[in-house]
Order: C-alpha cells, then sequence, then structure tokens
C-alpha cells in the first residue's frame, strides 16, 4: 500500500476534510477475503482490474463523499454503483467499501438483489410470462394471429426458442409477437412491478437521517430463504449500494451514483465469461439485457462518475459518443 495513505482521525468531527487528506495515495494490493454486500451465498473474485478502476474512481469519489458529508448533520451520504450484468459492481463497490473504511470511514455495502418482489426462479418465471403474455396479445393487435401461426410460435415455446429474431425469417408475421413481448417485458423490469424500490429509498432515508440500526432483507434463492437482519449502523458515514438499477428513477437518495459502463456486446461477453446460468447464449436472456442496457443508458445522464470498461473515467458527453451506436 502506498505509504501516503493513512487512516482518518476518528476522534475528528470533520470527516470530509480529514478524508480529503488521505489523497493522493493508491492501494496496490486488496487482500483475498473482504468485506462485499449482503446477498446471501454472493461470491466475489477480486482481480487487478478491479483495484485498478477502483482507485481510479477513489480519487474522484472521495472528493464527492468529502462534498457530501458536509450537506449531511449526521455526516453520511450513499453511493450506488450501478451497470450491466457482469460488468464488476459487487467486486468494485467491495474494492471501494474496504478503501474506505480502511481509511476510517465507517462504510456498510448493500446489495439491492435482495428486494425483488420474487425470488430468483420465481421472478424468472414471471418475466418470461410477462414476456409471452404481451407478444401473443401484440400479435392480437397487429392482426397477425392465426391458430397455425400459434402452433408454431407454441412449438417455439416449448423449445425456448421464441425470443429468437431468426425466426422472423419469411415471416414477417412474428415481428408482432417479438415487438409486443418486448414492450411487455419492458414494463417489468427495473419497475416498481419487479423490485421494492419503495423499501430501499427508505432504508436510505432513515440511514441520512441518522439511524443507528436497521433491518434489512436477505433473499436468498429458494422460498424459504427471505428473512431480516438488524444492522448496526453506528459507525457507518457511507452507504454503498450495488445494484443494477442503483441509477433509476424510481430509487430516491443516492447522493453518488457510479456508473460502471459497458455495451450490450460487452455485458453479453461478461455473463458468457462468468457463466452466471444455464441460458447466458439464449435469446430471451439477450432481450433482457438489451432492456436492461437501455434503461441504464436512459439514466445515465445522472452519474456522477462514469468509468469505462478499459478503466478510464469519462465525461457524460464522451459517455454518448461511445454509445451513440448501440440503441
Amino acid at each position: 500500500m502506498n505509504k501516503n495513505y493513512k487512516k482518518i482521525n476518528k476522534s475528528t468531527t470533520n470527516y470530509a476534510e480529514e478524508l480529503l487528506k488521505v489523497l493522493p495515495w493508491e492501494a496496490k494490493e486488496v487482500p483475498a477475503e473482504i468485506p462485499h454486500g449482503d446477498m446471501p451465498g454472493d461470491k466475489i473474485e477480486i482481480d487487478d482490474s478491479h483495484v485498478q478502476k477502483a482507485n481510479t474512481i477513489f480519487s474522484v469519489l472521495a472528493k464527492e463523499i468529502a462534498e457530501k458529508i458536509k450537506t449531511n448533520p449526521y455526516q453520511r451520504t450513499v453511493i450506488s454503483v450501478c451497470g450491466g450484468s457482469g460488468v464488476g459492481k459487487s467486486e468494485i463497490a467491495s474494492v471501494l467499501g474496504w478503501f474506505l473504511n480502511q481509511a476510517g470511514i465507517g462504510t456498510y455495502i448493500l446489495s439491492g438483489d435482495n428486494y425483488p418482489h420474487r425470488i430468483p426462479m420465481y421472478n424468472d418465471a414471471e418475466r418470461l410470462h410477462i414476456f409471452r403474455e404481451s407478444a401473443v396479445r401484440g400479435m392480437v393487435d397487429a392482426g397477425d394471429y392465426t391458430d397455425e401461426r400459434f402452433a408454431e410460435i407454441r412449438k417455439w415455446q416449448q423449445e425456448d426458442t421464441d425470443a429468437d429474431k431468426a425466426h422472423a425469417e419469411g415471416k414477417e408475421w412474428f415481428m408482432s409477437y417479438l415487438a409486443g413481448g418486448r414492450e411487455g417485458l419492458s414494463g417489468y423490469l427495473g419497475t416498481p412491478n419487479e423490485t421494492d424500490f419503495d423499501e430501499v429509498s427508505t432504508i436510505i432515508s432513515a440511514f441520512k437521517d441518522g439511524a443507528a440500526d436497521l433491518w434489512l432483507r436477505r433473499m436468498g434463492r429458494d422460498a424459504s430463504s427471505l428473512w431480516y437482519d438488524e444492522v448496526d449502523f453506528s459507525d457507518k458515514q457511507v452507504l454503498i449500494i450495488e445494484w443494477t438499477h442503483g441509477n433509476s428513477d424510481f430509487l430516491k437518495g443516492v447522493d453518488i451514483p457510479v456508473l460502471l459502463n459497458s455495451t450490450p456486446a460487452e455485458t453479453l461477453a461478461h455473463r458468457r465469461a462468468r457463466n452466471r446460468d444455464g441460458k447466458t447464449d439464449s435469446a430471451f436472456t439477450t432481450m433482457v439485457l438489451e432492456i436492461e442496457q437501455a434503461k441504464l443508458h436512459s439514466q445515465a445522464h445522472k452519474a456522477k462518475i462514469i468509468c469505462a470498461k478499459n478503466g478510464e473515467l469519462i465525461s457524460f458527453d464522451e459517455y454518448t459518443e461511445r454509445m451513440k451506436d448501440q440503441f
């Protein structure tokens, strides 16, 4: 670790000024085991690229934190680390949290993935149901529905290929199925229909109002794995939320949104590398990623910090230029 790095004097009440004195610094090494988001069973693997990006982000983030802490009577602030699936949110949020805790700034990392209304298997099923229901309705509304055509679609549904654009070759009527399904899915993904944004916003508000203890939700992967833990926040000044939807218009109270940018193609490549689920390459998964990416793009103007895939910090104008042909 850089010799310029030092812990903040906990006896001071002015964390903002003390935090800035920590700079300039750089952490060359991060321990293999550090605190991470509170999603049950979540495992992270931090590599050099995550540490490098976290260092670059922290050089700007520390100043943002200092300014925000000044405006809060409890010297608290809330950061979100957002971006597409597999872009490194969990890892980079963990490293940023470790940096801050090492500096004497108490930090807690909250995973937004604890707050969907349904456990993963049920949420995946709901996504698919909404897509198919909306897709068939789209065909009816477009005047494209016939029993013969639905027989083809039902076969594709049974094969889990009914979101594949390739089926439209020579069958233009199929485009109304895809368009209807995409529209219905877009109305669900990343909305209050899928996720309890109000609960997360309430946590943020309570934290910034000086709450010493908070009950936080835990969601596993089966129907019996949903519970709450009471967490001591009496020594915390920073709450980091790592979440795809951390910059959503439905989420209230985030002070410093940090966007980890990636193109749709890069996001899919990240998922393939992680082998996160058994249907990474499916047409339906690709559609979900495309919709999520489009929503991230529409919210990007609110980000205080944008970090490109290569680890470079870029302005919103530079981000717009890089993404202009992606949507």
